[in-house]
């Protein structure tokens, strides 16, 4: 079965890596259109520099970024409001303008708890939802291109039982992980083939690297055999939206 289009939506410059760079990057090896669109950081700045290099290395394009400010960070889109402060009709319809610009057969994005429960995870979350939907009828932001409705939309997220090491080293700096009941996942996939590019696109987000606290940073003090067991399976959680059914499962490496 040839490999589904594929389009994701991150809250930031890295999230695309970290929680679904294997996806992304299975996709594209299989020769399917593969897209991110990024919520927070301006074109120009370092972090858009790095989020090219990443996604360059996932073979996902180049950076499709709404240029909203990070909430933590308002320097990283100088005069334009925080993601999570910007008017939600505008947010979604920047959302719906991609979709049905790109037109991917499946989406991808966080799930409710966005991995770390960071408002701009969350907030990217309502946002794909409401806008995954609104892609497909034609009446609701006419300005932003024809319909086009996607079959499914798949939300990355942590099952309890698979979470385990992930939990420990983000403890360890005084951070949680919100997983979700193993029961709700609905794929996994193993994305070890592509486990060495995952790290490099991890990687090419220099100055995350950098920080002592953050998971690229705190991913490269494990051992490889930890880093692999913690990067080379990617979950995810399915609600559909069309009517033909395409998976991620069905993608073989």
């Amino acid at each position: 079965m040839s490999a589904p289009s594929t389009l994701a939506f991150y809250a930031h410059p890295d999230d695309e890596a970290l929680v679904a760079g294997g996806t992304l990057a299975k996709h594209a090896a299989a020769d399917a259109r593969t897209g991110v669109v990024t919520a927070t950081w301006a074109a120009g700045s370092h972090r858009a520099t790095e989020l090219a290099d990443a996604l360059k290395i996932l073979g996902a394009g180049g950076p499709r970024m709404l240029g909203y400010a990070d909430l933590e960070v308002p320097e990283s889109a100088p005069g334009r409001p925080r993601f999570c402060d910007a008017p939600l009709e505008e947010t979604v319809g920047d959302v719906v303008t991609h979709i049905r610009s790109f037109q991917p057969q499946i989406l991808i994005s966080h799930d409710a708890y966005g991995s770390s429960g960071h408002p701009d995870h969350v907030h990217t979350h309502r946002v794909m939802l409401l806008a995954a939907h609104a892609a497909g009828l034609a009446d609701l932001y006419p300005d932003a291109g024809p319909a086009w409705q996607p079959t499914a939309l798949y939300l990355s997220a942590h099952p309890a039982s698979a979470s385990t090491l992930l939990v420990g080293v983000l403890a360890g700096v005084g951070k949680r992980l919100w997983t979700v009941p193993d029961e709700m996942i609905s794929v996994a996939v193993d994305v070890r083939p592509w486990a060495d590019r995952k790290w490099a696109a991890i990687r090419a987000h220099r100055s995350e690297a950098a920080r002592s606290r953050s998971l690229p940073a705190l991913l490269s003090q494990l051992p490889a055999a930890e880093r692999e067991a913690v990067l080379g399976t990617e979950y995810f959680i399915r609600r559909d939206l069309g009517n033909t059914t395409v998976t991620l499962s069905e993608l073989t490496p």
